[in-house]
């Protein structure tokens, strides 16, 4: 996934990528966690890289401001 692939809820930057019969959604970590159960049990593919969030920020990169 790219940059340029956003969150179909919220527009933030998407890091899960559902695919699905009839199509794809995307997600930001926070959405994909919230609708995992829903999507778990209808999707054919779930492309999940939201560990590029620690390697792309690091642990703790807010709190050292």
């Amino acid at each position: 996934m790219t940059v340029a692939d956003r969150c179909d809820r919220c527009g933030a930057q998407a890091y899960v990528r559902v695919q699905l019969p009839s199509g794809e959604l995307f997600f930001c970590a926070h959405h994909a966690r919230a609708h995992s159960e829903a999507f778990s049990s209808v999707a054919t593919h779930v492309q999940d890289e939201t560990d590029r969030l620690l390697a792309e920020h690091g642990a703790g990169s807010a709190a050292r401001g």
